[in-house]
């Protein structure tokens, strides 16, 4: 079992990825402010996957590191309005409970985990969204107008 990195130091090698731009390049983060020593308050981005309905789309969301990071998770919050599953839509925090990688939360996982997550639900809400069109789609063919039985009328 290796040694536990401490929470700054976790968190420098986060700001060290963020800044340099070595994680997913549609996902992004840094602080909110420089001279924050305590690295609790980060600015993160998501661009819009391609072929969905967030494509062009750039959501930007305030992170909270807790003193506890990161053997807890951090709290995401949009600042852009966006209508996913795990976000509340009357305050833009995202439920942890509804999120998988944060309802399972392992002290490995970055706030670059949670925001590739995020992404990737953008791109699966979509393809909910035409699986369930193609669905009423193939009902209404299979059961399309003059497909209705006649139901005998009493008489």
């Amino acid at each position: 079992m290796g040694a536990k990195v401490p929470r700054n130091f976790r968190l420098l090698e986060e700001l060290e990825k963020g800044e340099k731009g070595l994680g997913a390049e549609a996902c992004s983060y840094g602080l909110q402010d420089g001279s924050d020593i305590m690295m609790s308050n980060w600015n993160g981005t998501i661009l819009g996957p391609p072929h969905s309905v967030h494509e062009n789309r750039i959501y930007t969301l305030n992170i909270h590191c807790g003193d506890q990071y990161p053997d807890v998770p951090p709290t995401f919050q949009f600042v852009s309005k966006i209508n996913l599953p795990c976000v509340d839509q009357r305050n833009g925090k995202v439920d942890p409970t509804k999120l998988g990688c944060l309802a399972q939360w392992k002290r490995d996982f970055t706030m670059e985990t949670v925001l590739i997550e995020l992404r990737r639900l953008e791109t699966d809400s979509y393809l909910t969204v035409i699986f369930l069109a193609n669905l009423v789609c193939d009902i209404g063919q299979i059961y399309g107008p003059g497909s209705e039985q006649e139901t005998p009328s009493a008489g």
